[in-house]
């Protein structure tokens, strides 16, 4: 599926790298009986000198519920990982413990989800914790039950913090798709709420609504089935773009839509032409870390809804 915006649209850089790297995720299967829905988070963490890619994979279905977490290797790709079983029967494998190895290096994996708390995904949104440890220091925390974690695992925290750049998740319902997700680190989580009206003898409209206020109004959906709005979001700008082709042209009865949520970055007056070389190249001489990304570290977040239409 692609997407022709302007110009200005074409912003995704290094999110859109991201999107076309993460592949190992297992197909959502939007026209089986029993589809399974998918939450990827990828974060940007130094683990033991080094500048990686940590992706945690939350994966359900009637029948299963897994947690995997993945650290990519020197030349990107993601080759280490973990992978918990979280199936509801099994009461002992929602708290454990779980090693491997990245490189020669060996990383723990703790987590405790005795009392986390799930809504229709599968990614909990409270009471619990898990936390990735390289050389007695916290790498990644995920998580409401921190003083916990850090009290079972004895680690000190991360000299530096893990900064989620790409989030993407598969959600199935028939008219109204829901997640949640947060902008900038300093800013509170934001209820995202996805609605379509493309039945009945009205033209096909959509509604993109942040914690219950309509942001995004498209009105003859079936011509503007493709497009990208900025809203305000926190008083920052945010760029919304859409492809919606399939729901309404899918000749099976189902389809996907695909929904982008990037900030825009707004270029302050000290960061113009002539304040960017501060510091010149000196700056890194005596840095300890080392990327292994292939792109640049300060890439910021986006969110990545893929919606399945079902009858």
């Amino acid at each position: 599926m692609a997407f022709h915006f302007p110009l200005r649209a074409q912003s995704l850089g290094s999110s859109a790298y991201y999107a076309e790297r993460v592949t190992e995720e297992p197909h959502p299967q939007a026209n089986n009986k029993n589809p399974q829905t998918t939450v990827t988070l990828v974060y940007q963490t130094n683990i033991i000198g080094y500048c990686r890619n940590v992706k945690v994979l939350w994966c359900k279905n009637v029948m299963n519920h897994s947690l995997s977490i993945m650290v990519n290797s020197t030349q990107g790709s993601f080759q280490y990982s973990c992978k918990i079983d979280l199936k509801p029967w099994h009461f002992w494998s929602k708290k454990g413990y779980k090693s491997f190895e990245v490189e020669g290096d060996q990383l723990d994996v703790y987590w405790d989800l005795r009392s986390a708390k799930f809504t229709s995904g599968p990614e909990p949104v409270s009471d619990y914790y898990i936390v990735l440890v390289a050389d007695e220091e916290v790498v990644l925390l995920l998580g409401d039950y921190k003083k916990k974690a850090y009290k079972r695992t004895k680690s000190k925290p991360a000299s530096v913090e893990p900064l989620l750049i790409y989030k993407k998740e598969n959600v199935f319902a028939k008219k109204s798709f829901a997640t949640r997700a947060r902008f900038d680190e300093k800013s509170r989580e934001h209820d995202i709420v996805v609605e379509s009206s493309i039945t009945g003898m009205k033209d096909p409209e959509m509604w993109v609504s942040m914690d219950g206020v309509v942001l995004v109004h498209v009105k003859n959906l079936q011509w503007k089935f493709r497009g990208n709005q900025t809203v305000l979001v926190d008083k920052q700008p945010v760029q919304v773009m859409w492809d919606v082709h399939d729901w309404l042209f899918s000749s099976l009865g189902a389809g996907q839509g695909v929904f982008i949520f990037k900030p825009v970055i707004v270029e302050a007056e000290s960061d113009k032409e002539g304040s960017g070389h501060r510091g010149g190249g000196d700056s890194d001489a005596g840095s300890k870390y080392y990327s292994t990304l292939g792109v640049d570290a300060t890439s910021e977040f986006s969110l990545f809804l893929y919606a399945w239409k079902i009858e």
